[in-house]
């Protein structure tokens, strides 16, 4: 079934899409602000690279470790209520960091924001599911995945202005104030289909029919089904794939401003000018590339598994680029490689962040979606801390970059040979064998 213009079909799922991509953009300025005001608390606190790269970390470190428990709590509780919490407890960190009196503080409040903002992906995944047909789901991800890059475009150049203006603390204060704001709108206009009263009959017919993921839990419990998925081929082959994205995405999001400080010897204002430009372009591509066009080929027919398939694999190698910037100091050459790299990594995230819902058995996308993101989470709090030690070591941020575009090879290698076809899993048997029991499958 086609949303044709002779045949219009109401758009309601569209404005879910903004709400889930404005969700985005505000949890990303919680977590960009530490970046933005790394220099000046690395100034003030008397910190080494490494000992910043712990504090970057913080907040992957409790993301990883809850990502499959929020999930299961997802699938459990649903996205309405998740989500009301979640929101909560993103502002409270915030202003927990704003009133911290020295690095302990801070490094706690960034678990706590880790934690909080555990289910947030998952969240925004599984409801898309819930909202669009397969067809439109990879513009519906990029257009909550393509904010998290669009916040630093204008996360960036806020918070440092708010830094400027007010210290790091009123930075905080300000990330913080957004969250709570942001709390009322999701609050009032966020509903998942079944309960929602704006959306029509026909447009709730057009989702179902176009292979909406079905609202609902599934058989057995939430340990069953994480024991099950954990056993399928597939979601190891999409979860260890995007970990290897996911230590790039690390190293850009946690060290770009201190990069261009650091190496283009530029002021804070400077080097946050400096980062909007790759990210403005990336958000761009994102759209373009892994939204319109994915889906576009998909709704022609083509086949679904060759297009995002062939399509993550040629954005990954396009990361490669980041190689180029290794090798120069010009800003130019170092703004032009690390474009396309950035670029080319932002719309891998957005297909891959359409395979949990896509892949997963009935009532397991939120737990899907958590395991793929819990190992992405540990190894961006690796590549954090390990992109410290080397630019420790070295005095430069060369070798880094070699090591981020060996992660981006093993990651071809992960989509490219062990996910296989982009279809749901088997549902989970009404009476599931123990896990353990269970062998490693398609």
């Amino acid at each position: 079934m086609t949303d044709r213009s002779d045949h219009p079909i109401p758009r309601r799922r569209w404005g879910i899409a903004v709400l889930l991509g404005v969700s985005v953009l505000f949890n990303y300025f919680d977590r960009l602000a530490l970046s933005v005001a790394a220099p000046s608390l690395r100034q003030e606190l008397h910190l080494d690279a490494l000992t910043l790269g712990v504090l970057f970390s913080a907040f992957s470190w409790s993301y990883a470790v809850l990502q499959i428990p929020s999930g299961m709590i997802l699938d459990r509780f649903g996205v309405t209520r998740v989500g009301r919490i979640g929101i909560t407890l993103w502002g409270v960190a915030s202003a927990i960091t704003a009133l911290s009196g020295g690095y302990g503080g801070i490094l706690l409040a960034r678990l706590l924001l880790g934690a909080a903002e555990a289910p947030s992906f998952p969240l925004n995944s599984k409801a898309v599911g819930h909202w669009f047909p397969r067809a439109e789901r990879s513009t519906a991800i990029a257009m909550f995945d393509g904010m998290a890059k669009f916040s630093q475009v204008v996360g960036v150049p806020l918070v440092a202005v708010a830094l400027v203006w007010f210290g790091w603390r009123g930075a905080f204060w300000m990330t913080s104030g957004l969250s709570f704001l942001f709390l009322i709108v999701f609050w009032i206009r966020y509903r998942d289909p079944t309960e929602d009263e704006r959306l029509s009959p026909v447009e709730r017919d057009y989702i179902l029919a176009g292979g909406a993921v079905p609202e609902g839990r599934a058989n057995g419990s939430t340990t069953q089904m994480l024991g099950y998925i954990l056993t399928r081929r597939k979601v190891w082959g999409l979860t260890l794939g995007f970990a290897c994205y996911g230590y790039s995405n690390s190293l850009f999001a946690s060290w770009l401003p201190t990069y261009f400080v650091q190496t283009m010897n530029v002021s804070l204002l400077k080097s946050a000018s400096f980062t909007m430009l790759p990210w403005f372009i990336a958000t761009v591509a994102q759209f373009v590339i892994a939204g319109w066009l994915v889906d576009r080929l998909v709704q022609r027919g083509h086949d679904e598994t060759l297009v995002r398939k062939s399509t993550i694999i040629a954005c990954l190698l396009g990361g490669l680029a980041v190689l180029g910037a290794a090798f120069t100091r010009e800003v130019f050459w170092v703004l032009f490689w690390i474009t396309i790299s950035v670029s080319a990594l932002t719309s891998a995230s957005s297909i891959g962040w359409s395979f949990p819902s896509l892949v997963a058995p009935r009532g397991g996308s939120g737990i899907v979606g958590a395991v793929m993101n819990t190992m992405n989470a540990a190894v961006g709090s690796v590549s954090a801390i390990v992109t410290g030690a080397i630019v420790d070591a070295t005095g430069s941020f060369a070798a880094a970059f070699v090591v981020a575009a060996a992660v981006l090879l093993a990651g071809v290698c992960f989509y490219g040979l062990l996910m296989g076809r982009i279809e749901p899993v088997p549902d989970l048997p009404a009476r599931a064998a123990a896990p353990s029991a269970l062998r490693l499958a398609e």
